[in-house]
C-alpha cells in the first residue's frame, strides 16, 4: 500500500515492487557438491569447520597435496577445464584416528642393472611421477635414488618415496585402511612395460584406523547438500551406514533434504565388487560408483562421477548419466571390464556400471544400493530418480514456505473474501496443479492430468488452523534399455512379363 490508509489529504503515492511473472515455472533445485574426506597428515592440524573450495589448488593449499581431499578436487576442477564450475563444492574434512591411525606403506624394488638407456615413470593411484632415466651401468642404488626423486618431485603424488638403499619405500600421506591396496607400477615411459630393469612392487597394506565420520557429518546442518564424496571406500561398512543413518534423516518432512552418498570400488571381480552392495538392499543413501581394474583410487572415481553427474542434475535434472565421459579416470585392462551379463548382474546387487570404449571409461548405469526383495522396479534405485523428487520437494518449499503461505487467513472455497492474504483449500490446489504443469513441461513427470485429479486440498476437521494438501505424481522414465527388433529379406526382383 503506497499510502496509509488513514492518511486524508490529497496526495498521489506509488509502490513499485517486484511480481515474479513466470507463472509458476519450476525452478531447479541446485546442485551442491560435499567432499567428506581426510587431508594429509604432515598438513594436520587443519580447520575442521566446512570450507568452501574453487579450485584444487585450493585444497591443497588447506588439506595438503595428494591427501584423499585434494585428489577428489583434481577431479571436480580438472586443469584443463571440464570440471563442476559454479557448482558449489564443500569440504567437510575428516582427521586421522589418533593414536590408532596408521598409514598404508609398500616398496618397489628394482633388480638388475641397466645395460641399455631407458626412461620410466611409476603411476601411484593413477598419478604418473616425473621420468627418470636409467643409463647404462647405473646400479640398483642409482636406481632407487632417481626413482625416489621422480616421485617426490609430483606434489599431488598420494605417497612420500624413501630411499631404502636396495628398494625404494613408500608412505600413503594419510592415515587409515583406504589406502590398502593402492596401485603401484613402474612403466617406460610410453606406458609399456619394463624390459631391462625389473621393478618388483609390495603392494600399499597395513593401513589401520579410518577416521570416524560423526563430526562431519554433523556439519551438514539446514545447507541442502545433494552430492556427497565419500573419501573412506567401499570395504569401510560403518561409514557406509552413517551415511545412510544421516542420509535417512535428511528425508525426513521437517528436513527436507535428501543427499546421495558416492563411494567409489576398482575392484575387477563383479561378485567381490558386490559383496557390500547386495547386503544393503534398503539402502537409498549410498552408490556404489565403479571403474573395474583403474588404478585410481575409490575417492578418485567417485569424485570424477560426480563430477559428471552434478552438472547434468544441476542443468537438465531428469535426465539420466549414461555416456558422460570420465575423461580423468585410467580405466583398467580390456580383459577386467565387465559384459553386458555382469554389468546386469551388478545393478541388480545394487552397484553402478561403466563401460570403456576407445580406451576411456564412460558411465553407464548410476543406481543406489537400494533393491529390496520383491519391489519390482526398485523406487529409490536410479540416482536420476532421486534427483527428480529432491527437485519435486524443492519446488512445492519453494511455493509453500512463502511469507504469504505462512499464518494466511484460510477460509473454506465457498466463503467469499476481501482480503488479499486470505487462502483457501482451493488456492493451494491451484498452486499444486501449476507446479505439477510445469514439472511436466520440463520432462520431470509424466502424465500430469492423472497428478491434477489426484490433488486434494482441505482444512483440517480437528485443526482449523491446518491446511492438509495431498497429490500423487508419476516420475518420466528414461531411455536406459532401448529394444529394437530388426527384420531383414532379400529383394529377388519383380517377374518381367513377355512382351
Amino acid at each position: 500500500m503506497a499510502i496509509e490508509a488513514s492518511a486524508v489529504a490529497r496526495v498521489l503515492g506509488i509502490d513499485v515492487h517486484y511480481s515474479d511473472l513466470r507463472g509458476g515455472a519450476v525452478q531447479f533445485l541446485p546442485q551442491h557438491i560435499a567432499i567428506v574426506a581426510q587431508g594429509a597428515s604432515a598438513s594436520a592440524p587443519y580447520p575442521m569447520t566446512p570450507y568452501r573450495i574453487t579450485s584444487a589448488a585450493q585444497a591443497a593449499a588447506r588439506y595438503g597435496f595428494g591427501s584423499p581431499i585434494h585428489l577428489a578436487a583434481l577431479q571436480l576442477f580438472p586443469i584443463t577445464g571440464g570440471g563442476v564450475g559454479s557448482i558449489p563444492v564443500t569440504v567437510y574434512p575428516l582427521e586421522d584416528d589418533y593414536p590408532a591411525g596408521l598409514p598404508a606403506v609398500g616398496s618397489i624394488t628394482p633388480s638388475g642393472a641397466a645395460t641399455v638407456t631407458a626412461t620410466y615413470r611409476a603411476r601411484i593411484a593413477g598419478i604418473w611421477s616425473a621420468p627418470f632415466t636409467a643409463v647404462a651401468g647405473d646400479n640398483v642404488a642409482t636406481i632407487c635414488d632417481k626413482l625416489v626423486a621422480a616421485i617426490n618431485a609430483v606434489l599431488e603424488m598420494p605417497v612420500i618415496a624413501a630411499d631404502g638403499a636396495t628398494d625404494v619405500d613408500l608412505t600413503a600421506k594419510w592415515d587409515g585402511a583406504s589406502a590398502n591396496g593402492m596401485a603401484v607400477e613402474v612403466l617406460l615411459d610410453n606406458g609399456e612395460p619394463t624390459d631391462d630393469v625389473t621393478f618388483t612392487v609390495s603392494a600399499m597394506a597395513s593401513g589401520a584406523a579410518d577416521p570416524d565420520l560423526s563430526s562431519a557429518l554433523d556439519q551438514l546442518g539446514n545447507t541442502w547438500i545433494t552430492l556427497v564424496i565419500n573419501g573412506l571406500g567401499p570395504s569401510n561398512t560403518t561409514a557406509l551406514g552413517d551415511l545412510s543413518s544421516v542420509g535417512e534423516g535428511r528425508w525426513g518432512q521437517l528436513v527436507r533434504k535428501p543427499f546421495v552418498a558416492f563411494t567409489g570400488n576398482n575392484e575387477e571381480v563383479v561378485g567381490t565388487a558386490t559383496t557390500v552392495t547386495n547386503a544393503r538392499t534398503t539402502d537409498r543413501v549410498n552408490c556404489q560408483v565403479v571403474a573395474p581394474g583403474s588404478p585410481n583410487l575409490p575417492v578418485q572415481i567417485a569424485a570424477a562421477h560426480v563430477r559428471e553427474i552434478a552438472k547434468v542434475a544441476n542443468d537438465n535434472p531428469p535426465t539420466d548419466y549414461g555416456s558422460r565421459v570420465l575423461r580423468f579416470l585410467t580405466p583398467g585392462a580390456d580383459g577386467s571390464q565387465w559384459d553386458y551379463a555382469e554389468r546386469d548382474q551388478a545393478v541388480k546387487a545394487g552397484s553402478s556400471t561403466i563401460e570403456v570404449r576407445s580406451g576411456l571409461p564412460y558411465i553407464s548405469d548410476v543406481v543406489t544400493m537400494y533393491h529390496p526383495v520383491g519391489e519390482v522396479p526398485p523406487a529409490y534405485r536410479h540416482v536420476v530418480d532421486i534427483i527428480k523428487i529432491a527437485n519435486i520437494i524443492y519446488n512445492v518449499e519453494l511455493e509453500f514456505a512463502q511469507a504469504s503461505w505462512d499464518g494466511a487467513p484460510l477460509i473454506p472455497d465457498d466463503q467469499p473474501t476481501v482480503n488479499p492474504n486470505a487462502r483457501k483449500p482451493s488456492t493451494a490446489k491451484a498452486a499444486i496443479n501449476r507446479i505439477i504443469d510445469s514439472l511436466a513441461l520440463n520432462a520431470v513427470i509424466s502424465n500430469p492430468a492423472a497428478a491434477k485429479e489426484s490433488t486434494v486440498a482441505t482444512i483440517d476437521a480437528q485443526n482449523p488452523k491446518r491446511l492438509n494438501v495431498s497429490t500423487t505424481v508419476q516420475l518420466s522414465g528414461n531411455t536406459n534399455v532401448i529394444s529394437i527388433d530388426l527384420n531383414f529379406g532379400f529383394f529377388f526382383g519383380s517377374s518381367q512379363l513377355a512382351a
